[in-house]
């Protein structure tokens, strides 16, 4: 993908919260987190070496690599979530992280006080991980629902004052019935933001 995409990629990844699917997978819903650290430490160890020899907890790769590398030496990693530790987790080893709240008030465009903490939250810890907050992504979401792409530009100036690197915009459960129609849904929003 990020070769294809010339570099775009950006990874988002989550632990879940089903633990059936966990049981499905014959895997412990309970180490779920501190397994996700060491995927992290095999998946920038793969695309960043051209042969990685690799033996962790839950890992073992006798001398493997991919071909073609990335185009990004590693592909950025955001992590998904709102518990403690994922926040922790994410100002530890992320490159950034996808909240799961919305940005703004009912109208839109007033910044909510609930965001603005975790925001804030997130910059501590990133900081108290030696890192610096402004070099960290943060990827707010937009959801077009019921409404034209047009009436979503606000939020995306409320994200900015949240201080977000980038916003996405969800068109999932807006009654778009064609990849047309999501595409064109997304090329309306990007021209109403100017």
């Amino acid at each position: 993908m990020d070769v294809l995409s010339g570099g775009r990629l950006r990874l988002g990844i989550g632990i879940g919260w089903n633990e059936v699917e966990y049981e499905a997978l014959g895997e412990d819903f309970r180490n779920r987190g501190k397994r996700s650290e060491e995927q992290v430490e095999v998946l920038r160890a793969l695309w960043t070496q051209d042969v990685v020899t690799y033996k962790g907890k839950w890992h073992s790769i006798p001398d493997a690599g991919l071909n073609p590398l990335p185009v990004q030496r590693p592909i950025p990693i955001l992590f998904g979530g709102m518990a403690e530790p994922v926040l922790r987790r994410a100002a530890r080893l992320g490159d950034g992280w996808l909240p799961q709240f919305g940005g703004f008030e009912a109208d839109g465009k007033t910044v909510n006080a609930a965001g603005r903490d975790y925001i804030q939250k997130m910059r501590g810890y990133i900081t108290e991980a030696g890192r610096d907050p402004d070099a960290f992504q943060i990827d707010g979401r937009v959801t077009l629902g019921n409404r034209k792409p047009e009436e979503c530009a606000a939020e995306v100036e409320a994200w900015r004052e949240l201080g977000a690197t980038h916003v996405s915009l969800n068109t999932m459960r807006a009654g778009l019935s064609t990849p047309d129609a999501h595409i064109d849904a997304m090329r309306r929003f990007k021209e109403a933001l100017g």
